[in-house]
């Protein structure tokens, strides 16, 4: 993009419920309206875009589809003006999209290695790319483990993809909700207590969790407790995002952007900048 401040239009060409409620969660499929643009939109799991809709404004939201779809897919939790006006949205509507901006998950250099992705709520978007991701590359990569929790069963997100990913045999797995709840068979608990129960080796592997800050906090002190090293261990992070190209200094981590150096940071990096121990 010559000026990154312009967005290219788009059109919102389908729209799920993922979860009800005061913080609802609608996972939105845009196309954009030139052939042209799309081709050369490339982007790898784990960057942004900044979506935007015509006199709401705009927010920095996961790219939760692969650059090899013919869409881009966001998954939005209505919380604010313009995520509101998101989720008012219909098909058909116009919409904006500009980016791709930040880091990604640096996949390629996992190759060869066990993949465990830890989420919770909205913070299984950024993780479903990389699980897409690899899936498509089944052989390059070790074994592929998911473990993903949220408050209630109504509040997982990507609820019936899960399902289905829990078939495969080449992938594991371990859904967990907060309360316990009937008909519900499977981890009863917080995510990082269920990621101590499923006890991943960290043996030639790579650890990447997103979430609610609190959550990830404690599953990255567990990970430390299974013996992960902190070059083993990634995480996004979300300050709020304006400009896109670290030129505001909104989203500034001591000397860094997240939306020019992260979202994606690695812990040896990310302890240092916020202070986190492993306590």
């Amino acid at each position: 993009m010559e000026n990154p401040y312009i967005p290219y239009l788009a059109v919102i060409t389908d729209i799920r419920d993922e979860t009800v409620g005061e913080r609802a969660i609608k996972t939105f499929r845009i196309a954009f309206q030139e052939s042209s643009v799309s081709k050369n939109f490339t982007y790898q799991p784990g960057q942004c875009a900044m979506l935007g809709i015509l006199g709401k404004g705009e927010s920095m939201i996961s790219i939760n589809s692969l650059a090899n779809d013919d869409y881009l897919q966001f998954s939005v939790m209505k919380m604010g003006k313009v995520t509101s006006g998101l989720h008012e949205c219909e098909v058909g509507d116009a919409a904006t999209v500009r980016g791709p901006y930040g880091n990604g998950f640096p996949v390629d250099d996992w190759k060869g290695k066990d993949i465990i992705l830890i989420g919770g709520g909205i913070g299984q978007a950024p993780l479903r790319p990389v699980i897409n991701y690899v899936l498509n590359r089944r052989k390059q990569y070790g074994k592929l483990t998911l473990i993903y929790g949220a408050r209630a069963v109504s509040d997982l997100c990507f609820r019936k993809e899960l399902l289905e990913l829990k078939k495969l045999k080449h992938l594991n797995v371990h859904l967990s909700i907060d309360k316990k709840e009937d008909g519900w068979k499977e981890f009863v608990g917080f995510v990082p207590d269920n990621l101590l129960k499923v006890h991943p080796s960290p043996k030639n592997a790579i650890a990447v969790t997103c979430g609610p800050p609190i959550m990830i906090k404690f599953v990255i002190a567990n990970l430390l407790k299974l013996g992960f090293s902190d070059e083993q261990i990634f995480t996004t992070i979300e300050n709020r995002m304006k400009c896109g190209i670290g030129k505001c200094g909104r989203c500034n981590v001591d000397n860094l952007y997240a939306c020019k150096d992260g979202p994606v940071f690695s812990y040896a990096i990310l302890k240092n900048l916020l202070n986190w121990s492993s306590g």
